[in-house]
């Protein structure tokens, strides 16, 4: 049974592209486009891994990340940042909230960040 992946990412062209490569990946993609939403997706779908952006409309990937926090149902599902915001507070913060890894989106290609993120995926 394929993974299945719930990407938040609020910019089309990017969870379009990482719909993409996630896909021909083998993994199954869940997307959102906002905080809210991708929080009633994961409590509902139960995905294997969440990939986050943090600069979102209205709530922020930081909301997200507390909101999963308290929710006994979703707390465990491993969640990575992906974000092009690179402020140390943010960081320091999504990963106290339990982000596997803050990633910033410029500091590598799609495929490395493909491969970055499969390591974070239950075998």
């Amino acid at each position: 049974m394929a993974k299945k992946i719930l990407l938040i990412e609020d910019e089309k062209i990017l969870l379009e592209m990482y719909k993409e490569k996630f896909s021909q990946e083998g993994y199954e993609m869940i997307l959102s486009i906002d905080a809210e939403k991708g929080l009633k997706l994961a409590k509902k779908e139960k995905p294997d891994l969440i990939i986050l952006d943090i600069l979102l409309p209205e709530k922020d990937g930081i909301f997200l990340l507390e909101e999963r926090k308290k929710d006994p149902e979703i707390a465990s599902i491993p969640v990575v940042a992906l974000s092009n915001y690179d402020h140390p507070d943010v960081r320091k913060k999504a990963l106290e909230l339990g982000a596997k890894e803050y990633i910033i989106k410029t500091d590598f290609t799609p495929q490395e960040i493909v491969e970055k993120i499969k390591h974070y995926l239950p075998k």
